[in-house]
């Protein structure tokens, strides 16, 4: 009884194909990101505006470290952002089997293009910003991962089906 953990860029649908995961496997999502909006009282797009992008990945790190004490199966949706320190890639695997959710930079741009509530994408090219941001994090999603799953042109229960099967040919009964 493995709890799942989703990882992947902004827009790669962890909080979605999570939502899927826990209707399925009838256990409880944890999404990072709501959990600090909730903790904090304020967006996160608001947090990174009054406190900056430091102290919202501290807090993501005490989180995790929090969510370690929670008993039985769950589904984690964390941050884009998560597994960028070192500390939280193994908290990360501490919590469960963890599953990057890869999505090319078109695929992110096409889901996001007119959301203003990420922090990381306004200003000028937000395309520019997919590439080099995704480019910047590849290698550190692929080393937190026990899984890849790539995401472009699939519905969320096509993707949620690939990490039950996954789970099975692993051994985990799902």
């Amino acid at each position: 009884m493995e709890s799942i953990v989703l990882i992947g860029f902004m827009g790669s649908g962890k909080t979605t194909v999570g939502i899927s995961l826990s209707y399925k496997l009838q256990c409880t999502l944890n999404d990072t990101d709501k959990m600090i909006e909730k903790q904090e009282g304020w967006s996160i797009s608001e947090i990174f505006a009054a406190k900056g992008e430091p102290y919202f990945r501290k807090e993501e790190t005490r989180l995790l470290e929090k969510l370690k004490e929670k008993k039985g199966r769950q589904i984690y949706s964390v941050g884009g952002g998560t597994p960028l320190r070192e500390e939280n890639r193994r908290l990360l695997g501490e919590l469960g089997r963890v599953v990057y959710l890869k999505v090319s930079p078109e695929t992110v741009y096409e889901r996001l293009k007119g959301d203003v509530t990420r922090p990381l994408l306004q200003g000028d090219d937000p395309m520019g910003k997919i590439k080099t941001l995704l480019h910047e994090r590849e290698d550190l999603y692929r080393r937190a991962a026990d899984e890849v799953i790539c995401v472009d042109g699939k519905k969320t229960p096509q993707v949620a089906e690939e990490i039950l099967a996954l789970l099975k040919q692993n051994g985990d009964e799902a």
